[in-house]
């Protein structure tokens, strides 16, 4: 499965794929990446469609800190759709200096 430094993944975020973010509600809330799409893994391993923000685009899935997008890609890619994965995740993502938004609920 290929993975993407969090520059790697806004490059391809501002080209044409969506930030799909598998975390839990609380931790969307607390913050996430600007446009991207909130899809819980919990749900996405239940079977759930992904959001109509993220049909037929590539995916750059992202959770805190890696574990559950590596995750999320592979199941996703085994639904036969175009998902990589972010290394290090939100953590990552926030050190890297990337924008960080808690308001409303993107995607």
């Amino acid at each position: 499965m290929a993975r993407l430094t969090p520059a790697e993944a806004r490059e391809r975020t501002d080209a044409d794929a969506v930030l799909l973010d598998v975390r839990e509600a609380g931790e969307w809330t607390a913050g996430h990446a600007p446009r991207a799409v909130h899809a819980p893994l919990s749900g996405l391993a239940a079977g759930a469609p992904l959001p109509p923000a993220a049909a037929d685009r590539p995916l750059v899935v992202i959770c805190r800190s890696g574990r559950r997008s590596r995750e999320a890609a592979a199941l996703l890619t085994a639904r036969g759709l175009d998902a990589v994965d972010v290394v290090g995740g939100m953590t990552a993502w926030r050190a890297a200096g990337l924008a960080v938004t808690a308001e409303g609920t993107a995607g």
